[in-house]
């Protein structure tokens, strides 16, 4: 062969490589963005090279991490998979130790990982080439290509040329990694700053954590600012006055007054009285004009708890002042007006007072512009042990006790428990347990009876179905004899069985009727 027909080839090659290089010099010249050129550059090495893939990855220093940031020949979950750890697999060598590799054939290879999965199924025999992406000493990711084998010599000269690339792209590379860690970074200090936002507003005047009442602290931050009116819904006893406290003392209001009426608690002839003042002489003891409790709370809220027991005169003036910000005194003609907040609460089905009659739809209207529901105790387990804890430690100040612990079998029963009381209950126990208590511990007996179980309380069952099934039998013809005064028929209608049954089972039982019947 002349050497004419040898330098041919030599000179092609040179030839691509010079254009492969000068396209990806312009390319990175137009923007060294290395998500906008990644694209252009993967293209351009598979048109000049013959690669079947093409990947640049990135090493992110926090997390020890090594991802693909580009490719080309691989979907975007195929991409997805591709993460490795320092020395895993062949990149993860090659970006430990700096040194690039050249793998001939990689079904033969053990460390070649094919994560990706973009080579499964394939028959051809292919070769792997990767090179490290450095900035002086550091390591700043890896840039890899897939190609047919053809020869140790042309796979000897690919990585001559990858090695240039790499360099080339290395300070895009190095841009790109910045901006992806500090992405990262302000991704968790974004989240830790939200979680420390919700630990700061949690009010402290409620306790628990669990999911449930983290929707509730969401909805009080949301409708604190405003001048929003809430209607508090939930169960006896879960905490809806401490929930519009929180909503009123997170607010613009928070300095001026917060005023709560029960409207449960005062008769109809009173309320409106209680909410709207009256003059002197309205009725019979109204010695003095009177201020009333939307008054009182001018330019700050009032809260009215179980509002669904209003009156209907007295909600007809609730929805005028929530209308129109206007009320008269009782026996009074002046108008007067009021900058009030108000926040309703009630544990009553309201929807079925409405089709009832008993409440009004257009004050329904008016007071649920933005509800929030205050779970029962029974959906938020998590939290029962914070407020045990809390409760203790409050009721042993209070009580001049030391309470250091709530014993085990004392925690199982809270947790079992149902809690029909909801808080309220769970802190009356809490409560009367720390009175009982004589050795700075809560036990299970301290806590009342109807938190006692079978076992704790020493009451397991131990008869039989039958021997039960004939206790109860001989209680109810005992009981209906008494009833009858002795007068076996009567007594034996009274249960729905025949007479002739009734002797039998009186004398299964050795019941004598004779000591039930009246004297004379």
């Amino acid at each position: 062969m002349s050497e004419k027909s040898i330098e041919q080839p030599k000179v092609r090659r040179e030839v691509y490589e010079l254009s492969l290089l000068f396209e990806i010099s312009q390319t990175l010249d137009h923007s060294m963005d290395l998500g906008q050129v990644m694209d252009s550059i993967s293209d351009a090495m598979a048109e000049h090279m013959g690669l079947l893939r093409g990947t640049i990855t990135l090493f992110n220093r926090d997390t020890g991490e090594i991802m693909i940031e580009a490719a080309h020949g691989m979907s975007a979950k195929q991409r997805q998979k591709g993460r490795y750890r320092l020395g895993e697999g062949v990149t993860g060598q090659v970006v430990q130790t700096g040194k690039p590799a050249v793998i001939p054939h990689i079904h033969q290879h053990p460390q070649f990982l094919d994560r990706t999965g973009a080579r499964h199924g394939l028959k051809k025999d292919i070769s792997f080439i990767c090179v490290p992406i450095k900035i002086a000493d550091e390591v700043v990711g890896s840039l890899s290509a897939d190609r047919l084998f053809t020869s140790h010599e042309s796979l000897q000269e690919d990585l001559r040329l990858l090695s240039v690339i790499a360099h080339m792209i290395a300070q895009s590379v190095r841009m790109r990694q910045q901006a992806l860690e500090e992405q990262e970074q302000l991704r968790e200090e974004n989240k830790r700053l939200q979680n420390s936002l919700k630990d700061r507003f949690r009010p402290s005047n409620i306790i628990g954590s669990s999911k449930a009442m983290q929707n509730v602290y969401d909805m009080i931050f949301q409708v604190s600012q405003s001048n929003t009116t809430v209607l508090i819904r939930g169960e006896s006893g879960t905490g809806k006055e401490l929930v519009a406290s929180a909503i009123h003392y997170n607010s613009m209001r928070a300095k001026m007054p917060f005023v709560k009426v029960n409207c449960a608690a005062l008769p109809e002839t009173v309320i409106e009285s209680e909410l709207f003042g009256h003059e002197k002489g309205a009725f019979t003891g109204a010695l003095n004009q009177r201020k009333g409790r939307f008054e009182i709370a001018h330019g700050g809220t009032i809260f009215l708890d179980e509002i669904g027991d209003l009156s209907p005169t007295t909600q007809v003036k609730l929805l005028r002042v929530l209308q129109e910000r206007e009320f008269e005194r009782v026996g009074g003609n002046q108008t007067l007006k009021c900058d009030v907040r108000v926040l309703a609460a009630t544990n009553r089905d309201l929807e079925s007072l409405i089709k009832s009659g008993s409440f009004r739809q257009d004050l329904y209207y008016r007071l649920n512009v933005f509800p929030i529901h205050v779970p029962p105790l029974r959906d938020r387990s998590t939290d029962i042990l914070l407020l045990a804890n809390a409760f203790a430690e409050k009721y042993s100040q209070m009580s001049h006790k030391r309470i250091k612990r709530i014993s085990t079998p004392a925690i199982d029963m809270l947790m079992s428990y149902h809690w029909p009381g909801n808080v309220r209950e769970l802190e009356n126990c809490i409560e009367r347990a720390v009175l009982l208590s004589d050795n700075e511990v809560i036990h299970g007996h301290n806590l009342p009876p109807t938190l006692q179980t079978a076992e704790s309380s020493g009451t397991v069952f131990k008869g039989t179905l039958p021997e039960t099934l004939k206790s109860l039998e001989r209680e109810l013809i005992i009981e209906a004899l008494k009833n009858s005064k002795g007068n076996r028929a009567r007594a034996a209608r009274a249960l729905g069985i025949s007479e002739r049954l009734m002797g039998l089972r009186v004398k299964s039982y050795g019941i004598d009727p004779k000591r039930f019947k009246a004297k004379a």
